[in-house]
């Protein structure tokens, strides 16, 4: 009888053990991507459009002059050199990350986190409910007005800590940063690294289309806060309910709130984490500052945190090691990816990927032509994520296929602007950092995220009809 039903669970237990995504190595999953890149650079044929630089200096693809080139077949050795050139090129934003990372986790080790937000907590009672759509909406405007995105990443552990503390998970305090600044940044108002850029190539007025944009981020604000809000609820009722419910969460998550007087240390770090914040808020907005000198405040308010705690060089040197241990495994993916990126380059297929799909939108009536540039720009933001890049490779493009198609050239700006920025959320070269950030893997990311981008493209769907029907 036992033997029986010993071979009844086998299959089950077959299938737990060979088909559970929850097995397969994080890193496993980023090199099948960057194989899976490699093998597109062997088959794909090699071509370029000729380009030509403004009177800004950025640089435009010619719409209708592309060429197919001889095609270099890149070895497997240069696929892994281009890994070592991927982790060079994205140094800054690695260590960005990492330099963000320890000065939280100083605030952590110091206790400045948990008796501020075990106060914070207190004093909130019945009214933490407002944290999350308060915050999403700021991050939102952030995002769709001035352009914000990389700029806000150090602040995802601090609000990672107040989810938490809130009783809430790791993944209710990431989404509030990720998916808030995604959000606006996708659905933008006036975001110059994208509306703005992707107008002018266009060749339409930098003001033309704000109403609707602005029916356009109301809607999506909305959907993704009223999402946020309801996990949120289930996991705080529940915490069952949470995805990461049984998982390791990455230390820094692991903060135990204290409702005590608060001591001068914390006083004089908590001043300088708001100063922190302002600095970022202002240096972007008023300074041109980016990736490098934010890094660099996050660095320089570590050692003034360390040493307003009374710690010691040596300790403090400590905490850094131990900070940039616990976010390094993450991180680390960056390069990876970056370096399949480089072998696409290499290849010379991205302009191939480009022509194609624009390629088979000629011809078709309006409706469907609105939505093929949708999905194309989603596609080609798997290869270019960036969203200054991504305009000034495809803007050139999508903007004649409307030409020929009768549509007004503010359609092609919409798919642009949706397809560039909501996926940032879902295609692996933008979640792998925020997965590493967050101290989450990537597979339980997916299973929060798939239902609201599902959401969301259904959103950008019927949007991009409203808009054919109306411009």
């Amino acid at each position: 009888m036992d033997t029986v039903q010993a071979k009844k669970q086998e299959p089950r237990n077959f299938k737990k053990k060979f088909f559970n995504l929850e097995n397969i190595h994080p890193y496993v999953v980023i090199l099948s991507i960057v194989f899976l890149i490699y093998i597109l650079s062997l088959v794909l044929p090699s071509g370029e459009f000729d380009r030509v630089e403004n009177e800004n200096g950025d640089v435009t693809v010619v719409a209708g002059t592309y060429k197919t080139i001889e095609k270099d077949l890149p070895s497997v050795f240069a696929l892994f050199k281009n890994i070592q050139l991927g982790f060079v090129d994205t140094a800054s934003i690695t260590f960005f990350i990492i330099f963000a990372y320890v000065f939280v986790h100083i605030l952590t080790v110091n206790g400045t986190l948990s008796v501020v937000l075990g106060n914070v907590v207190d004093k909130l009672k019945n009214k933490t409910f407002l944290f999350i759509p308060i915050s999403m909406v700021m991050f939102g405007i952030l995002g769709a007005t001035v352009g914000l995105y990389e700029e806000v990443y150090g602040l995802i552990p601090v609000f990672i800590g107040v989810a938490i503390a809130l009783g809430y998970d790791a993944i209710v305090g990431g989404a509030i940063v990720f998916v808030g600044v995604a959000t606006g940044f996708a659905a933008a108002l006036t975001n110059p690294f994208t509306i703005g850029i992707a107008q002018e190539i266009a060749n339409v007025p930098l003001s033309s289309g704000l109403s609707f944009r602005l029916i356009v981020f109301i809607i999506f604000e909305i959907a993704v806060i009223s999402y946020v809000m309801y996990y949120a609820h289930k996991v705080k009722k529940d915490p069952t309910k949470s995805i990461l419910y049984g998982t390791k969460v990455a230390a820094i998550n692991q903060i135990t709130l204290k409702k005590e007087k608060l001591l001068w240390k914390h006083k004089l770090s908590l001043l300088a984490l708001i100063i922190t914040f302002a600095m970022i808020i202002y240096s972007t907005l008023k300074l041109g500052w980016y990736i490098d000198e934010l890094a660099a405040l996050f660095l320089l308010m570590f050692f003034i945190v360390g040493f307003l705690s009374g710690y010691s060089l040596g300790r403090i040197m400590d905490i850094f090691i131990d900070g940039a241990k616990q976010i390094l495994f993450g991180i680390l993916t960056i390069g990876f990816i970056k370096g399949a990126i480089i072998t696409m380059e290499d290849a010379a297929i991205l302009d191939t990927v480009i022509y194609y799909l624009s390629f088979f939108l000629v011809g078709t009536n309006s409706y469907l032509t609105s939505l093929g540039m949708l999905f194309s720009q989603n596609l080609i933001n798997l290869f270019i994520s960036g969203g200054a890049a991504q305009a000034m490779a495809t803007m050139p493009i999508m903007a004649p296929i409307t030409d020929l198609a009768g549509m007004d050239r503010q359609i092609a700006v919409i798919a642009f602007q949706f397809g560039d920025g909501f996926s940032n959320m879902f295609w692996p070269t933008g979640v792998a950092i925020e997965c590493a950030i967050m101290g989450i893997s990537m597979v339980r990311w997916y299973r929060f995220i798939m239902p609201l981008f599902g959401i969301m493209l259904v959103l950008q769907v019927i949007l991009m009809m409203v808009a054919t029907a109306i411009f």
